[in-house]
């Protein structure tokens, strides 16, 4: 297993933030900010509305002077923008008619986005297979980072400083590795304690002693021989389902920040409607933003 170096800094020259003017979106506002602060960043801020067919019922969107919803969203952004959300910091907006990942997908290819960030309801159960999750289909499609504020995580009292514990969840597989340089960068960025865990389903009790040290081997490996010089590890096993075994640890540690690399859905449709998979369940329940890598 290669040894990472830590002397990569991020880069993150832009930053793309998704916003519906909810509550769910205001709670990302503070990651948002305090990112900026770390790396220099510039902000680009969009909202989507989709095309609505006009009422003679033509397949064609209605004209944008037309359109309600166009309407509604120009006072919503102007509402927004005369709030100051992002005091002294470089930003734009972007308000567009289509599809949500179609407006993003365009906006990170042609600004070469670094980090998308968003907050989210966090559907579950019945209406999610039914309905679809923004959320989970944009980290399954970014290629860029995603950090997703969900709807149990904790909001910042006034303005967010840092992220003292940080959370790394790993198989040890190449997907879930690809998320480790940002868990180290954001870690040594703040300062933060580091805990690596790795998570082991239905092990039986008489063969836990050896696989929980073999497995610990292998996180201490995934850390850089410098590592010491700024942070002190924490390796955690667990002998538990993948998204139980995530949450549970970040709730007892009391993390300010999970990483994870997440599978790359084949299409659109496909990540709206993957079934309570491992990322989309930890994003709904934790209470603090999760940071996913796509592999």
């Amino acid at each position: 297993m290669p040894v990472l170096q830590t002397n990569l800094r991020l880069s993150l020259k832009t930053i793309l933030f998704t916003t519906d003017f909810s509550s769910a979106s205001e709670a990302a506002l503070p990651y948002v900010q305090a990112l900026v602060r770390w790396y220099g960043s510039k902000v680009i801020v969009v909202h989507s509305v989709e095309p609505e067919p006009p009422p003679t019922l033509s397949m064609e969107p209605s004209p944008l002077d037309m359109n309600l919803s166009w309407q509604h969203a120009q006072n919503k952004m102007n509402e927004f923008l005369r709030s100051n959300p992002l005091p002294g910091i470089v930003h734009e907006t972007v308000l567009e008619q289509g599809e949500l990942w179609d407006v993003l997908s365009d906006l990170i290819r042609r600004h070469d986005i670094d980090l998308l960030v968003l907050g989210t309801h966090g559907r579950q159960g019945l209406k999610k297979l039914v309905l679809g999750s923004a959320a989970e289909q944009i980290f399954r499609l970014a290629p860029c980072p995603v950090l997703t504020v969900g709807p149990k995580a904790v909001r910042p009292s006034i303005q967010f400083e840092n992220w003292k514990r940080i959370l790394f969840a790993t198989d040890f597989s190449a997907g879930s590795l690809k998320a480790l340089p940002y868990a180290l960068s954001m870690a040594e960025e703040n300062n933060a304690q580091l805990m690596l865990l790795h998570t082991i389903p239905l092990v039986p009790v008489q063969q836990q002693d050896d696989v929980q040290e073999g497995a610990r081997r292998r996180l201490e490996k995934l850390m850089p021989m410098d590592a010491a010089d700024w942070c002190k590890p924490e390796y955690v096993v667990r002998f538990e389902f993948p998204a139980d075994g995530i949450l549970k640890v970040a709730q007892e540690r009391q993390a300010d920040l999970i990483v994870m690399g997440v599978r790359a859905a084949a299409s659109p449709r496909t990540s709206a409607h993957l079934p309570w998979a491992t990322a989309y369940e930890v994003v709904c329940h934790a209470h603090c933003p999760v940071l996913t890598v796509r592999a």
